[in-house]
């Protein structure tokens, strides 16, 4: 197989593997160049499996020697992995292996960061440290020996000896490769202790760089929230006497769940109010609960196999909303989520990527760690949730638990607890993980005579390899208010299942405004014909946040479209509402501040597609700006009001009130910057004692033209703090003018400080030009070129990285003629790449084929 004709892997042909290992047990002699790898594995024959054939996978290893049961064998190799001919029953296979790290520039298997080893094996990058059969499904307990000269080094499982060069560790919980870990290096240790709920103690440490150990007492206090809510609210309790963090400068992903040996891309980890603004926070506290929670969703139960990845992935991302939800408030959290979720997961349905929950073939695993695996699965868990109550809820998840500890499962299996505890049936609700795409809910209503009839009716829209799509089950959470704005009926539980259903309601004592999807209690599009006077009431009085959040939305999107669609100009009503929600102190400032922001410039580009329209990113640009203006000059006086009140007094505090707190002020100082040019973000820019004051201030000077100054002064102030620097970078391109954001980008990439190798690095500045919607479509292609010739360069030192960022050019086909050419011509250089890698190539040819 290579990346010219790369192997398509479907969900149909699953085999049970061949043989199962019993034991694994590693040895490693850690080198820059030449680490020698020693692997012991018990095997025997799967008494459940059809195949017999030996097969271990294994990719860019020198081989060394081979014995089974103590004799010297001569395997049959390929680029793959080997086979060899094997007793019928049990055997003991050995093989030594040499490896460079220095030389994996992928960050996939063993590598070198900073001078530190660390490994990363999901999906399969285990297979690039031994041969072994690196699939999920099998599972076995390991015992890993590492000999090194670095003052660390540390694997899965419990310490069980050190005696100076050589540490060994023992995982007694059977796991796949891809949990496996190790990490060696010179590290600050900051540790802490937990006590589970039955009174085992726990140390509790986290490994960072020399300078970085006044940044872990946040992401400490996350994990020990994490241990206890798992205890409390899913009766999770962990397993093992130590759980270690390594924080990693070098690293594709956010983090990884490797079991008690948790490495972190050191955003995900290292925080403090210096160099962290308010949503790193948030973001570190529920990438540590993620991971953590993975130590029973994904750890102590995984998936058969690769297919089946949001078993573990949106299971687990859903586990880590309630964690936020109740650490942060539900409603402000969930519309949090939803407004992530329509932003990736929305757009990639309704794109040439789409592709179910559970995909039934890919060419590279690495490409479908996606939204819709992991977003779009926590939704299917939460309407599963609200399907079959809290209670049944509870049960399932403990028959889930108590059924398949130890075990490699499937969706069939998930579903199967929740069958046995309810007696529902199901099979209707799982081609929610089968069908692509977004569903659209068209909703029709009418009054007559105190009785409100709705009709919905679904439709999901065609998807590549599937055009024909199944009603599903959709649960539809509504409430109903009279023009007055009291309500008229109390939430109720309506579930759409057929194409088409009605609901009657009786005894109303005038024509309702239905709460359509409250709490968004389903992944769906709903089309109705509303009235602005509809939403102004929504927006003023509807009990659920969710849909007052709905209303400010879709006047905005209103408000925009006019504006381009007849030039019209900014409305009024619509400035008004808003000003009154910002100033409404009976609100919690965090909904206010994210009511009260506008539609994202891609939702406006998606909603004229949807009318047969096409977009014009830089007039979308344009309005927003004006828009924005105009809301400032109304309001000019409440917002300084509204600004100086939630200035904080007192010690940082990264809770959710005092967040809340500042992101209404930083609101506030966004749009007075439209009016007085900056001048108060100067201010606060000279005085920011945190992040969270300095990097706001410092965006709207760089908006409005005063920033050169600044942006120097900032650099100096925080060139030795990387994560600061990558804000640094990205800063510069997503706020500076759109038509100038090619050229920032083009002499920031030729700033020493920046590097194609480092991830963050790279997400920070080409993420950000390809991310800023008017940056990115500038009419003369620039920044496309641009961007893919990054890529073109990424691609030879991580492919997976590459391959990921590909997805900036998949909404491709919504612009006008001219821009479509562009793109295409961009991304056909990237596809004519020699030796394009096989995550780049299958991303490329998806992107062009649609």
């Amino acid at each position: 197989m290579t990346a010219e004709n790369p192997q398509t892997i479907y969900l149909k042909d699953y085999q049970a593997p061949a043989y199962l290992v019993d034991h694994v047990a590693l040895e490693f002699d850690l080198h820059p160049t030449a680490t020698r790898v020693r692997s012991t594995l018990k095997f025997r024959p799967n008494p459940d499996s059809s195949n017999s054939e030996f097969f271990l996978h294994g990719e860019n290893l020198t081989f060394l020697s081979a014995y089974i049961n103590g004799a010297a064998v001569t395997p049959i190799m390929s680029d793959a992995g080997l086979t060899c001919n094997v007793p019928d029953g049990p055997f003991i296979w050995q093989s030594e292996v040499e490896i460079n790290p220095s030389a994996n520039t992928e960050l996939s298997g063993l590598y070198m960061s900073n001078g530190m080893f660390c490994t990363q094996c999901e999906a399969e990058g285990f297979r690039r440290i031994t041969y072994y059969p690196d699939r999920p499904d099998v599972m076995a307990p390991f015992d890993v020996t590492v000999r090194s000269e670095l003052p660390y080094a540390l694997s899965n499982g419990e310490p069980m000896s050190s005696d100076g060069t050589t540490r060994r560790w023992q995982d007694p919980w059977p796991k796949p490769a891809y949990l496996f870990a190790l990490v060696a290096g010179e590290f600050q240790v900051v540790s802490d202790h937990f006590t589970t709920a039955s009174g085992k103690p726990v140390d509790l440490n986290i490994y960072v760089r020399d300078g970085d150990q006044d940044k872990c007492d946040f992401a400490l206090e996350a994990l020990k929230a994490s241990m206890a809510w798992d205890e409390r609210v899913y009766g999770r309790e962990y397993d093992l006497s130590v759980f270690n963090i390594v924080a990693v400068d070098d690293f594709n992903m956010g983090a990884m769940e490797n079991k008690g040996l948790n490495i972190f891309n050191s955003s995900a980890v290292l925080a403090s109010p210096e160099t962290t603004v308010d949503g790193n926070f948030e973001r570190i506290e529920a990438i540590i609960a993620h991971e953590y929670f993975h130590n029973w969703t994904g750890n102590r139960i995984t998936c058969r196999d690769w297919f089946q990845l949001s078993l573990k992935e949106g299971l687990t991302v859903f586990r880590d909303q309630q964690f936020s939800a109740d650490m942060r408030g539900a409603e402000v959290r969930r519309i949090e989520d939803v407004t992530a979720l329509r932003a990736r997961q929305f757009r990639e349905d309704s794109g040439p990527l789409a592709h179910p929950v559970r995909p039934e073939s890919f060419v590279e695993i690495n490409n479908f760690y996606t939204a819709t695996v992991y977003e779009k699965g926590a939704e299917l868990i939460r309407m599963l949730k609200l399907l079959v109550g809290d209670a049944a809820y509870k049960e399932a998840l403990e028959l889930y638990f108590a059924r398949h500890d130890g075990q490699a499962c499937t969706i069939e299996d998930w579903l199967a607890v929740f069958t046995d505890v309810t007696g529902q049936d199901l099979r209707q609700f799982k081609l929610w993980y089968s069908q692509a795409g977004t569903p659209i809910v068209r909703v029709r209503d009418h009054f007559a005579d105190g009785t409100y009839e709705l009709t919905l009716t679904q439709v999901t829209p065609p998807t590549p390899g599937q055009p024909n799509k199944q009603p599903l089950v959709i649960p539809i959470a509504l409430g109903l208010l009279y023009p007055d704005g009291t309500e008229a009926l109390a939430t109720e539980l309506l579930v759409l299942s057929d194409a088409e259903q009605s609901f009657c309601f009786s005894g109303l004592r005038a024509a309702p405004i239905p709460s359509l999807l409250r709490g968004f209690s389903a992944p769906v599009i709903l089309q109705r014909k509303t009235s602005p006077a509809e939403h102004l009431v929504q927006l003023t009085h509807d009990p659920d946040l969710f849909n007052r959040f709905e209303a400010s939305r879709e006047l905005g999107k209103s408000a925009l479209l006019a504006m381009l669609q007849t030039e019209a100009a900014p409305d009024d009503a619509y400035c008004t509402a808003l000003l009154q929600v910002m100033v409404n102190e009976d609100l919690d400032p965090a909904f206010r501040a994210m009511c009260c922001t506008l539609p994202s410039q891609d939702e406006i580009a998606k909603t004229l597609t949807e009318q047969g329209q096409t977009p014009d990113p830089v007039a979308i640009d344009a309005a927003f700006h004006r828009l924005s203006e105009h809301v400032a000059r109304q309001g000019q006086d409440a917002l300084r009001a509204l600004y100086h009140a939630h200035q904080l007094a007192g010690p940082f505090s990264p809770d959710a009130a005092s967040c809340g707190a500042r992101a209404l002020s930083a609101l506030a100082l966004r749009l007075i910057s439209y009016v007085d040019g900056g001048t108060l973000a100067a201010k606060q820019f000279a005085t920011a004692t945190t992040m969270s004051l300095q990097l706001p201030a410092l965006g709207n000077l760089n908006r409005h033209a005063q920033g050169s100054e600044a942006i120097s002064q900032f650099y100096q102030q925080w060139r030795n703090e990387r994560l600061v620097i990558d804000k640094w970078f990205s800063l510069q391109v997503s706020t500076c003018p759109a038509s100038q954001a090619v050229s920032v980008a083009r002499n920031l990439l030729q700033h020493p400080d920046f590097t194609l190798k480092n991830p963050n690095r790279f997400r920070a500045l080409v993420g950000a030009l390809a991310m800023t919607p008017a940056a990115f479509h500038q009419a003369d292609g620039s920044a496309y070129a641009l961007v893919v010739d990054q890529l073109i360069a990424l691609d030879d030192i991580n492919p997976q990285l590459c391959a990921r960022m590909t997805t900036v050019f998949e909404t491709w086909r919504r612009y006008d003629g001219a821009r479509q050419e562009l793109m295409r011509a961009a991304l056909c250089r990237l596809a004519a790449k020699p030796n394009l890698s096989r995550d780049t190539k299958e991303m490329v040819t998806r992107l062009l084929d649609a």
